[in-house]
């Protein structure tokens, strides 16, 4: 069945709202690194064929999709929160602080918000379950999001080459858990995650045996 990615934005211009913001974040998983999210404002009407969750898109789609969403939207926001915050406040938190701050950074301010499954405690927004996949407002957010957080990982990659980030953005893939066990934790690592946290206990409890 054919989804209508603009039946929320149909609705709530109906209703009177000019300005739709959808927000979205990626990097929820991963156990280095930021997590980034995105706000997006498109013209009323506006369709981009194709365009989806971006995690249903391949990176080859997403970097394609990219800069015509930059191009065409009214107005695009985002906020890129880093490990040691997300440590501090845990990533839920960190995913809602970044969504606010990427609406902030709207230059035009919005009247209504789409969120992707996110109460983000303000007045005329909705949250919608899987909202990347229902509404192309937040699907353009989560492509604005994925790929600014995917070129991140890939700077990354070009400072600590042997953990590969590039290929797995930190997700905890079997590979990128067998480079932590050969290498070690670097500063980037979110420290409150389990996988991170069982390797640097192991570490700290070796240290203290020798």
């Amino acid at each position: 069945m054919q989804v209508d990615l603009l039946e929320y934005e149909t609705k709530y211009h109906d209703l009177g709202y000019e300005y739709i913001a959808g927000t979205d974040e990626a990097g929820r998983g991963p156990l280095c690194g930021p997590v980034v999210a995105a706000a997006v404002i498109l013209p009323k009407g506006y369709n981009l064929p194709g365009l989806t969750d971006s995690k249903k898109l391949s990176e080859k789609k997403r970097e394609e999709f990219y800069p015509i969403i930059m191009r065409d939207a009214i107005s695009v926001g985002v906020s890129i929160i880093d490990n040691n915050e997300i440590d501090r406040i845990n990533i839920l938190e960190a995913s809602r602080k970044a969504m606010c701050e990427a609406i902030s950074k709207l230059t035009v301010k919005p009247d209504f918000i789409l969120t992707d499954a996110m109460d983000i405690h303000t007045p005329n927004h909705l949250a919608i379950i899987k909202g990347d996949a229902k509404s192309l407002t937040i699907a353009a957010a989560s492509v604005i999001a994925k790929v600014t957080r995917d070129h991140i990982m890939e700077e990354y990659d070009k400072l600590y080459p042997k953990y590969e980030f590039a290929k797995h953005k930190g997700y905890p893939t079997k590979s990128h858990l067998e480079k932590i066990e050969m290498y070690g934790i670097l500063d980037i690592y979110r420290k409150t995650y389990k996988p991170v946290q069982k390797i640097i206990e192991r570490s700290h409890n070796e240290s203290t045996q020798e």
